[in-house]
């Protein structure tokens, strides 16, 4: 592709590991922005150690941190400090998901850094925030998942609270941190100005439960585990069938009528004061479950979505993960791509998920090795060869070539 991305001429110092703020730092890559991942001397990025592995490469490091160009210094030696406040000088945005108070004791805080680039945006990702009583508290997705009652409320009604299939507060923390930087930026454009940015995974994770905080601010009511079932809305979860199950969306009074006369064939459900109105349904929702397993359970899925789909009702199947990568709906949406790597070789990864028209989305390179560009990007900083061989007989940095 030779279109301009829309973050052409944004560079961006990554400080991050393992997912929130590498899949922060990957989108802003993904949409032209000059992304320098900046890894600790010790190993590098912590999911380097994280299988499945090609040719001792990390799949999981691979798949979070493409379009970026890497470095690894040890920012606790002087040579490698200095060297980490001249890239600074050169940046627009700088990321990192140390735990409050380390990166005043590195020297590279927001008020130090500052002061070299007053332009800088700062952005901290953790799991509790800058301030407040858990702030000093290490947390990951799962910590995360509990406290902001994600846990309690999913899973089967009388079944134990279960942890999300994904990583949902770490991907949350991660879409808050991208748009904070576009709002702060496009504020820069404007003033000059940079700013400080606090995100915590809590924080994003609890913004998202707008319907569960309506429920309760509005009558008290405290969300709970539902399986598949819609918190307000019936029929709307996965059925039973035949041979597996499916996924059905008629949520409003029309749907429901259609979902009777034109695929269940049960036009007395009308008829029921109890399935009456969608809030009645809703208040026996087990009941319906029930009387519409009895029907679906008698043919397969295929045969429940075709008659769906041609009435018109929402509908749609339960994958297994490998389904979803096969069906060809996400192959035309170009979800699944391939990129070349110097040590893994030929490598599937996912897509860019917004379509524009302008300035797409690319996949320009795969993730780097561990210091993969310490000569090329000192080379920028105006650092000399034998300022750069010195620097690595003294181990300030580590370069792994291919």
């Amino acid at each position: 592709m030779t279109q301009q991305q829309a973050l052409t001429g944004m560079r961006v110092i990554d400080l991050t590991q393992v997912l929130a703020g590498p899949y922060c730092t990957m989108v802003l890559g993904d949409m032209g922005a000059d992304v320098i991942k900046v890894e600790k001397a010790a190993g590098g990025d912590d999911t380097r150690k994280m299988g499945p592995y090609i040719n001792e490469e990390s799949y999981m490091y691979m798949m979070v941190n493409r379009n970026k160009r890497g470095m690894c210094l040890d920012l606790k030696a002087p040579e490698g400090l200095e060297a980490f406040k001249q890239l600074v000088k050169t940046a627009d945005v700088l990321i990192e998901n140390y735990r409050p108070g380390v990166t005043k004791k590195l020297g590279i805080d927001y008020d130090t850094l500052k002061a070299l680039n007053p332009g800088l945006i700062y952005c901290s990702i953790s799991g509790y925030g800058q301030t407040g009583p858990y702030s000093q508290k290490g947390g990951y997705d799962i910590m995360a998942q509990g406290l902001t009652g994600f846990m309690d409320m999913t899973g089967e009604k009388n079944g134990k609270p279960v942890k999300m299939g994904i990583a949902i507060n770490d991907i949350a923390a991660a879409q808050t941190a991208i748009q904070s930087i576009m709002a702060s930026y496009i504020h820069r454009l404007k003033t000059g100005e940079g700013q400080y940015i606090d995100v915590s995974l809590v924080d994003s994770g609890l913004a998202w439960t707008v319907w569960e905080a309506a429920a309760y601010f509005g009558k008290g009511e405290v969300a709970t585990r539902n399986g598949t079932a819609h918190r307000v809305s019936a029929p709307y979860q996965g059925y039973r069938t035949k041979d597996g199950s499916i996924l059905i969306g008629a949520g409003n009074q029309k749907l429901w009528e259609k979902f009777c006369l034109e695929v269940a064939n049960k036009p007395e459900w009308l008829e029921e004061a109890r399935y009456e109105t969608n809030s009645k349904r809703n208040d026996h929702v087990e009941e319906l479950e029930n009387d519409i397993e009895q029907v679906l359970t008698q043919e397969t899925s295929e045969h429940w979505l075709r008659l769906l789909e041609q009435s018109g009702i929402p509908c749609g199947p339960i994958y297994s993960y490998d389904q979803t990568l096969a069906d060809p709906h996400i192959e035309a949406r170009e979800m699944v791509q391939q990129l070349e790597h110097p040590v893994a070789g030929t490598l599937k990864t996912l897509g860019f998920p917004a379509k524009f028209s302008e300035t797409p989305g690319q996949l320009r390179k795969a993730a780097p090795l561990l210091g993969q560009h310490n000569e090329e990007l000192l080379a920028e900083l105006g650092y000399t060869p034998d300022q750069v061989s010195k620097l690595q007989q003294k181990n300030v940095f580590l370069t792994r070539t291919v």
